[in-house]
């Protein structure tokens, strides 16, 4: 029977996934092409006449210039240098109803924002609960965005 000889066929068993998570990180890449190729640091996008990145699927993601000049106030002068944009809210299934931020200036700025920083404790990275996202998105809604990544 044909149809018998086409599952039996190895050019079909090829095509096939080796692991269920292929299909996983093919389908988060997807997801995932609005992130940026390359960040730029806020103090250049700060030079910049209409300042901008390219994505990983070939257009541009434009910052308001208000907003960037709210995210220096909040860093000392050498930060902006330090600072990369857009900073990336990292969510995974595994974190159930958390999300993660890294990067020191970056925990910095969130931390500021949701009233929580202290200059005494340096945080690499910061977890918290996703019903944060919000509050953080309508501070910050052209210089974060999210990642989906497999935990």
């Amino acid at each position: 029977m044909i149809r018998a000889k086409l599952y039996e066929s190895s050019h079909l068993i090829s095509l096939m996934p080796r692991e269920p998570d292929e299909v996983i990180n093919k389908e988060l890449s997807r997801i995932n092409l609005h992130l940026p190729r390359q960040k730029k640091s806020l103090a250049r996008l700060l030079e910049e006449e209409n300042p901008s990145i390219k994505l990983r699927d070939g257009s541009e993601h434009h910052f308001k210039k208000s907003e960037l000049e709210f995210l220096a106030s909040l860093l000392e002068e050498e930060e902006k240098e330090r600072l990369y944009l857009p900073i990336i809210l990292e969510i995974t299934t595994t974190w159930h109803g958390y999300f993660k931020v890294r990067g020191t200036l970056a925990v910095k700025v969130v931390e500021k924002i949701l009233g929580t920083y202290d200059i005494l404790e340096e945080k690499k990275e910061l977890t918290l609960p996703r019903y944060l996202l919000p509050k953080i998105r309508r501070m910050l809604p052209t210089t974060t965005t999210y990642a989906f990544i497999m935990g």
